[in-house]
């Protein structure tokens, strides 16, 4: 990866997600505290590219509002019209013009992506010199996915929508993932030539692939090895799958750090939860926000602990606290309640039907 960075990372956000049946735009669904659109832009920051773009359905919606508040970072442009991934990126170009550099393209709905995924997509292209390069996975159902086509030779050939294929094509277990890192100037004058003959009436990204082939240009493949990164979630199945890896993986680090988990399948964390070495987590809890857990604590069973600080040694059974603070060697629960502004000082308790502040917040155990 050039050392400046990408010249763009392209996210296309501007699918209207029906099938999640909900008012609420399906990139801004959360997995694990976050949105899926907040994921993919972590992911794609990790690059450090020039520009970071989201196409947007119009300018005054839920996820343009979003951008505004949480990522000022990135430029909106938006796809009024719903012409196919391919006008997506012929959009986002024609408003910010030819990019030199790679540009990267991937999709607000992936939220288990990782950015050294990206950084190796951008590094492969840029090694071989390659116009367009496309991350591929294979997948055991293909079903839903492009087909990687190659020639002879076993090179890239192009792809084929499922809408489109032939039987043999279809049967085809190489998958195209949607990703890619392009050449910024190629991919300007390509998507200029995309046509909309196809079974969509579409403009597919795909095809700048081929097209970019038919100049007489390198188009390379690389691989993802882990099949749940390019997991699109295109309803709340699969938004529910996504909360289990991503919380899956979550565990799976904090248990390397030292933290002791007693029952991941009943235990769910956020992303900006913070836990020390030496933290023990019961079954059947929740941590949630920016809660931040002590080296010794204890916390749970049947604990949801949310936007907390837990200080080391302290323990926490079977209650709920938001916004509070619990200092060290403090112990809450069972069954009680903390509420924001709630404060139980060092050595302090609080149990079932005790309010968190005033005396009990003191310390004094009243």
């Amino acid at each position: 990866m050039s050392m400046s960075g990408p010249a763009a990372v392209i996210i296309l956000a501007a699918g209207e997600g029906t099938r999640m049946k909900s008012s609420t735009p399906k990139v801004l669904h959360e997995v694990c505290g976050e949105t899926m659109l907040g994921h993919v832009l972590a992911a794609a920051r990790d690059l450090q590219p020039q520009r970071l773009v989201v196409v947007v359905g119009d300018t005054s919606g839920p996820v343009a509002d979003y951008l505004a508040r949480c990522a000022p970072d990135a430029t909106a442009v938006v796809q009024s019209r719903r012409g196919g991934t391919g006008h997506a990126v012929r959009i986002a170009i024609e408003t910010l013009g030819a990019l030199d550099g790679t540009v990267v393209v991937t999709y607000g709905d992936t939220p288990l992506l990782r950015g050294r995924t990206l950084a190796g997509l951008v590094a492969a292209r840029e090694t071989a010199g390659a116009a367009a390069t496309a991350l591929v996975a294979r997948a055991a159902d293909p079903t839903g996915y492009g087909r990687i086509i190659r020639d002879e030779a076993g090179d890239f050939a192009g792809i084929v929508e499922q809408a489109d294929a032939t039987a043999e094509q279809a049967a085809i277990d190489e998958i195209n993932t949607g990703m890619y890192a392009f050449d910024g100037h190629l991919l300007a004058g390509a998507v200029a030539r995309l046509s909309t003959g196809n079974a969509k009436g579409e403009e597919y990204l795909t095809d700048v692939l081929s097209i970019l082939r038919g100049d007489g240009l390198p188009v390379g493949t690389v691989w993802c090895a882990d099949l749940d990164e390019i997991l699109g979630v295109n309803d709340q199945a699969q938004l529910a799958r996504a909360r289990r890896v991503l919380n899956d993986r979550l565990l799976g680090s904090w248990m390397g750090s030292g933290v002791t988990i007693v029952d991941p399948a009943s235990t769910w964390v956020d992303v900006g939860v913070v836990l020390e070495p030496g933290a023990r987590i019961g079954p059947a809890t929740q941590l949630e926000g920016g809660t931040k857990i002590g080296a010794g604590a204890r916390i749970g069973p049947g604990c949801l602990v949310r936007d907390c600080v837990i200080a080391p040694e302290a323990t926490v059974i079977q209650s709920v606290c938001e916004c509070a603070v619990v200092g060290p060697g403090a112990v809450v629960g069972p069954y009680a309640h903390l509420i924001a502004g709630d404060r139980v000082e060092a050595g302090g308790a609080v149990a079932s039907g005790q309010p968190g502040r005033s005396p009990v917040a003191s310390g004094k155990g009243e």
